[in-house]
């Protein structure tokens, strides 16, 4: 189609492996694993396990040696398979190992498991005398035989070494060393994110990006800053300027395609002083020389990137002044919505306890409200309230972001106007632009599907102009107590669609979660809601979800998945106006 516009794919990554900290492992595996499998670690395994290239030795003389064994060892399997008689007997032989390796490993386990049922011991009993008799198990071998079986077992036969792993994950004693689904999952994802993290130049992947989609199509491209994580010091070569630098290149040399974020953190704001400087008046921001002017009004990026699981909330009394900025000049904020494995790795905070803003009941009616308590404590819990989307009614409504600026300090609360607590504001946020990225997870997608009895989860479907009332009462009185229930129990998937449809400038981005095909029905039926399709973007989150598809396979599912107009809604039309700005005109 002519003057059709281009496909904007609006969750993207660029970043190099020397922006990640070493610790990566951090509260997914117990000290000192997480210190031992380091991000440099998986980053060589993943080099290893994705080079085109199968590793061999560069020495002559050890390659030669090398190249022998490699022939002697084709040649003795090619001969097993292809010889009915001998492949019986190497089969016999390698289950008569693993029996043995068995024996050996687990037999005091065994022992104490069966010793609580006295017919089950002697059916065990009766099993091993006719294992040995019939010279199938070995227990009087010597020690060093005894290892040289098992580490047998364990490197060459695969069906033993998983009968082998799998015991052991179910071994009450052992059970707490071995890394559980979630842990292997997570290093099974920074392996194969490794294929493009091990590139040296962020250029090198944006190359890697671009060849997979339409010569015009243009990416919104998102940094990190993990300084501030807890999981060990970023290397000096994962310097923060040096990665904007680098976007700035990109933007530079690709100036209709490229659209870089700047990544904010309140804890940079804080610590780095020529990050962010201005001057207040009028409720109006004026940049000063900074790091903040210098990429968003000088080398023109395109908006802002957070990251709240890293540790902060996205109110921050610091982010405060910069969201009003970037509210004034329409520059879109894109945030991380989704229960993900990148978060804080350092010990919860007594301040975290309880929410800043949110209240709860004390359970008795003549008592006010107490602060929201949050009781989690495990990293992976926790660090999701700061990721929770209720945290944005904080934001975009003036009477919650009173509440809030009533607790910052004075230049705050002078600049937003703040008289007192019955008192509107002078100035809001109720224009900020912000993406929900990954729309809450497609684990909340399938939570918000399963809750057929809550009613809270059925607003967006019997008031689809205007979803949860966050702020209202049966008779639509003003009021903060649902808050509670809203927070705890409601899936995130109807407060971000809530918060969509009431408040102008908010999107959500299918990043990530695209992979997943059981989403397509809800993203139908959210594309052709009139409430929400001019709100929903097209986003992959390249080259974190590779480790499920590439990118050109989910472009062409998601194609095949919905209607041309569908795609051209989601892909072409609402990405530029959410990125509509004066640095995008």
């Amino acid at each position: 189609m002519e003057n059709q516009p281009c496909i904007i794919n609006c969750h993207t990554h660029v970043f190099v492996h020397k922006i990640i900290p070493p610790q990566i492992g951090k509260s997914f595996m117990p000290w000192p694993l997480y210190t031992l499998f380091t991000t440099g670690l998986i980053l060589r395994l993943a080099k290893l396990w994705y080079s085109e290239k199968p590793w061999s030795p560069t020495n002559k003389n050890i390659k030669y040696l090398y190249r022998r064994i490699q022939i002697i060892i084709y040649s003795y399997r090619s001969f097993v398979k292809r010889t009915a008689l001998v492949n019986l007997l190497v089969n016999l032989f390698n289950w008569i190992a693993i029996i043995n390796a068995i024996y050996f490993v687990f037999r005091n386990a065994i022992q104490k498991i069966l010793s609580f049922n006295q017919d089950l011991l002697e059916i065990a009993i009766t099993l091993k005398n006719w294992l040995i008799q019939y010279h199938l198990l070995f227990p009087d071998l010597a020690m060093v035989w005894k290892v040289l079986l098992i580490a047998f077992v364990f490197l060459f036969l695969k069906t033993g070494r998983k009968i082998l792993i799998g015991i052991l994950k179910n071994t009450v004693k052992l059970a707490s060393l071995w890394p559980d689904q979630k842990t292997i999952d997570f290093y099974k994802r920074y392996i194969n994110i490794g294929r493009f993290a091990n590139y040296k130049k962020s250029s090198i992947i944006y190359s890697k990006l671009q060849r997979q989609y339409p010569s015009d199509a243009g990416f919104v491209l998102l940094p990190m800053d993990m300084h501030y994580m807890g999981a060990g010091k970023v290397s000096d070569e994962g310097d923060f300027r040096l990665q904007m630098e680098e976007l700035a290149g990109i933007k530079k040399n690709h100036p209709d395609k490229a659209y870089p974020f700047l990544f904010i953190d309140p804890r940079r704001i804080k610590s780095q002083s020529d990050f962010l400087s201005y001057t207040l008046g009028n409720g109006r921001v004026t940049l000063k020389e900074c790091m903040v002017k210098e990429y968003m009004e000088d080398k023109k990026f395109n908006g802002f990137k957070i990251y709240p699981a890293l540790g902060y909330y996205p109110f921050d009394e610091d982010l405060l002044i910069l969201w009003k900025y970037a509210a004034d000049h329409q520059l879109p904020i894109m945030t991380h919505a989704i229960r993900g494995t990148i978060f804080y790795r350092g010990t919860k905070m007594k301040e975290w306890g309880y929410h800043p803003v949110f209240t709860q009941t004390t359970g008795r009616i003549e008592d006010p409200p107490e602060p929201l308590l949050l009781p989690e404590l495990k990293n992976v819990n926790y660090i999701n309230n700061f990721t929770h989307p209720l945290n944005y009614l904080c934001l975009v409504e003036e009477r919650m972001l009173r509440k809030l600026v009533a607790k910052c300090r004075k230049e705050i609360q002078d600049f937003f106007g703040y008289t007192n607590a019955e008192t509107p504001l002078l100035h809001n946020l109720s224009h900020l632009k912000l993406c929900f990225g990954h729309y809450g997870g497609d684990d909340e997608w399938t939570r918000y599907l399963d809750k057929d009895r809550y009613d809270y989860s059925q607003q967006i479907i019997h008031s689809p102009s205007r979803g949860i009332e966050f702020l209202k009462d049966s008779r639509g009185d003003y009021t903060e107590a649902k808050l509670e229930d809203i927070w705890r129990f409601v899936d995130w998937y109807s407060i971000i669609s809530s918060l969509m449809v009431q408040y102008d400038h908010l999107y959500a981005d299918i990043s990530y979660i695209l992979h997943q095909q059981y989403i397509y029905p809800l993203l139908k039926e959210s594309i052709n809601s009139p409430y929400l399709k001019t709100k929903v973007l097209f986003g992959s989150d390249f080259y974190v979800v590779r480790n499920h598809k590439s990118e050109k396979e989910m472009l062409s599912q998601l194609e095949a998945g919905l209607s041309p107009a569908q795609f051209d809604q989601i892909a072409r039309i609402n990405p530029l106006t959410f990125l509509q700005s004066p640095n995008f005109p």
